[in-house]
């Protein structure tokens, strides 16, 4: 995947849902890279989900892992001159009913976006097309919180949780998610909350840059 490709889907998620993607060789490669205090490659970026096409982006930097933080990543990415700073990780354990149900590969992701006074917005890319109508939950810290569906992506329903979910990832030490395929499959994937306060911590001080 190209610079530019990745800098399109970036774009996209920027003016439409806020989310980006990463294949999992490329994040192992960046988060292996930071942990040994070396210069990591651009991850690349996995197909765009927003349903709408939007332009190509026009300049801005490569996306930059700034940090590795247990299991969490922190990247800062330019699209269009407007700073987009996320964090992410993938799953600890994930679990399919029926058993052993394929599945694309599954992730956390938080992202800040100044530019739209968005600031830690938790969204799950959940890795297969969720049921229409379908109940998704994030159990974290005691708590339950109903999550919107699109595609296969989920979000907070009620969007004036979402600072008090975020104060209860950032304290717990592990975080679940549950969701129905479009074929009916039940999975739950379970999260490290290992490092994601440090990682937080981090991409405000460099969204504030």
């Amino acid at each position: 995947m190209s610079v530019r490709r990745f800098l399109t889907v970036v774009s996209m998620s920027v003016a439409m849902i806020g989310i980006v993607t990463i294949a999992p060789a490329d994040l192992a490669q960046a988060q292996s890279a930071a942990s040994k205090g070396k210069a990591a490659a651009p991850p690349k970026a996995a197909p765009a989900k927003p349903a709408a096409a939007a332009p190509a982006a026009a300049g801005g930097g490569e996306p930059t892992l700034v940090g590795q933080f247990g299991s969490w990543g922190a990247y800062t990415a330019t699209p269009n001159g407007k700073k987009v700073c996320f964090a992410l990780a993938k799953p600890a354990s994930s679990k399919t009913n029926p058993a052993n149900r394929p599945r694309d590969p599954a992730y956390a992701f938080i992202s800040t976006r100044p530019a739209e006074k968005v600031s830690n917005e938790v969204s799950i890319m959940i890795g297969y097309q969720l049921k229409p109508g379908s109940e998704s939950t994030l159990e974290v810290g005691g708590a339950r919180y109903a999550m919107y569906t699109q595609g296969d992506g989920l979000w907070i329903k009620n969007a004036a949780e979402e600072e008090r979910m975020v104060e209860a990832l950032r304290k717990a030490a592990d975080v679940t998610v549950k969701g129905v395929s479009a074929k009916g499959t039940e999975t739950t994937d379970t999260f490290s909350l290992k490092g994601l306060a440090q990682a937080l911590d981090r991409l405000a001080q460099d969204c504030r840059r």
